[in-house]
């Protein structure tokens, strides 16, 4: 027999779309918890039918926040054992969960983080892009303007970028990607785990012209993009360069003008700019 629940809350992922996706620690967290906080009822009734949980439940959501949390927070500190979900993933990752976890914490409230699925990590495990480093930026502004700037932001950095978008605006977001980000490597997944799971991948001008032409998808999307794509040095016309400038030029001087000219590692240039003064100062 499983001993009871210490009180606290309980941050619990639950699946994105299969329902066989549950861990067996957040059923037991669903079954043994005093009360659920669920962003729609609704939706969080119907994964406790499933698995034959009967617990009670109230509505935690963007809407009823402010007037909720702090009773939530009032039955924490009696000692209740409450958990939190989100309509699908793990909650927090866009929706006002952190808000009461911000509270709980700042007044010495124990949280219990139940891991789970998550649309973006899911997503980032299909793309087939860079892993190392990524960045969840949340959903897409609606508006092109707003999206274009949004997207700005977040140009320079050297990382997978992963956001959610409505099927509605998926061909205006991916043509307004395409002009700010350049045509980098990309996928839209679409109903991960579910029965019409979908993942396309390619560059973001051929998406682009690929959805505005097609019937407009359903379901949830996560879109992925990769980090800009390096270009080759094309070494040989450095060397070339190099040697031309030498004859004026200082080393460091000349290395400045190629590297700026060709678009060539800095360091990489001047490593071949001395190399180059050895071999031609007399034996």
């Amino acid at each position: 027999m499983e001993p009871p629940l210490a009180p606290g809350l309980y941050v619990v992922a639950t699946p994105i779309g299969n329902a066989r996706d549950v861990t067996l620690r957040a059923l037991d967290v669903l079954t043994g918890v005093d009360m659920i906080a669920a962003e729609d009822t609704r939706v969080t009734s119907k994964l406790l039918t499933i698995f034959a949980i009967s617990r009670p439940l109230t509505a935690y959501n963007d809407h009823n926040g402010p007037h909720e949390r702090p009773r939530i927070l009032a039955k924490l500190r009696q000692g209740a054992r409450i958990a939190l979900v989100s309509d699908a993933g793990t909650p927090l990752v866009s929706d006002p969960g952190y808000k009461l976890v911000r509270e709980a914490l700042a007044e010495g409230i124990p949280v219990h983080a139940i891991p789970g699925a998550s649309a973006p990590l899911t997503g980032l495990a299909l793309a087939g892009l860079p892993t190392d480093r990524f960045l969840f930026a949340g959903f897409l502004p609606p508006k092109s303007a707003e999206r274009r700037s949004f997207i700005a932001e977040l140009k320079a950095l050297k990382a997978t970028l992963i956001f959610f978008d409505s099927p509605g605006r998926l061909a205006e977001s991916l043509t307004d990607l395409a002009a700010v980000l350049g045509d980098r490597p990309a996928a839209v997944t679409r109903e991960l785990t579910k029965l019409h799971e979908e993942v396309r991948r390619g560059h973001l001008h051929e998406l682009a012209a690929a959805y505005a032409t097609e019937d407009q998808p359903k379901g949830e999307i996560t879109l992925l993009i990769g980090p800009a794509e390096e270009a080759e040095t094309d070494f040989m016309a450095v060397d070339a360069a190099l040697e031309q400038a030498l004859v004026f030029m200082p080393v460091r001087a000349a290395v400045d003008l190629v590297s700026q000219m060709l678009k060539a590692p800095r360091r990489e240039v001047y490593d071949r700019a001395l190399a180059k003064k050895r071999d031609a100062e007399p034996a």
